[in-house]
């Protein structure tokens, strides 16, 4: 499917990691989203009802970024792939970039990100 919804770097403050400063004094993410599904009928009809809201997949992944824990964001990327593509059947492919640009390394970079592409089980 070529058509695509894109979310770009939802800004997000949390505490994942696996050191214990992590957990305790949190620092900011960021996450992408990009969504593939059949756009045609949203654009033909002008309706939501044929498409999937910016909105609601932006929550969502707020919501799990910022209500749960995770030590590693693969996992978070995992869990908000998973819950996307179960909470929206008109989702085909989602993936999923999370950034995280404060990592503690011991590195000159700009960051860490993980990015991950999951497909609805056919």
């Amino acid at each position: 499917m070529r058509d695509r919804i894109i979310l770009q770097r939802i800004a997000i403050y949390a505490y994942h990691g696996v050191l214990a400063e992590e957990e305790r004094i949190g620092q900011r993410f960021y996450v992408s989203l990009d969504c593939r599904l059949d756009l045609a009928e949203v654009g033909r009809t002008d309706s939501l009802l044929n498409g999937v809201s910016y909105a609601d997949l932006a929550r969502i992944a707020t919501e799990i970024a910022t209500e749960r824990r995770f030590r590693t964001i693969e996992a978070l990327a995992e869990t908000i792939a998973g819950e996307l593509l179960a909470g929206f059947a008109r989702l085909e492919a989602v993936t999923v970039r999370i950034e995280k640009p404060g990592a503690p390394v011991p590195a000159i970079l700009d960051g860490i990100l993980v990015e991950i592409t999951r497909q609805r089980a056919t």
